[in-house]
């Protein structure tokens, strides 16, 4: 992923938490606007979310981040 949609999802995953604490949860579509505005973009979050990852459509923002934050280590 870019390191302007790794922000992206950080920041948004922040927000979140901040506003309705560590359950709240995500989907992918969280980090884009009510507009498909950039589907290339949205297709790599949700081939990130759903093929490489696994995930259900809602997990939980400090599990997002926390894999986000993993991955830019490696």
């Amino acid at each position: 992923m870019t390191n302007t949609l790794v922000k992206k999802m950080i920041q948004v995953c922040d927000e979140k938490i901040a506003k309705k604490g560590n359950n709240v949860g995500v989907s992918f579509y969280a980090f884009f606007k009510n507009k498909n505005d950039n589907p290339v973009l949205l297709m790599e979050v949700a081939k990130w979310w759903i093929e490489t990852h696994k995930l259900d459509h809602f997990e939980k923002a400090v599990k997002i981040k926390k894999m986000v934050l993993e991955q830019q280590k490696s």
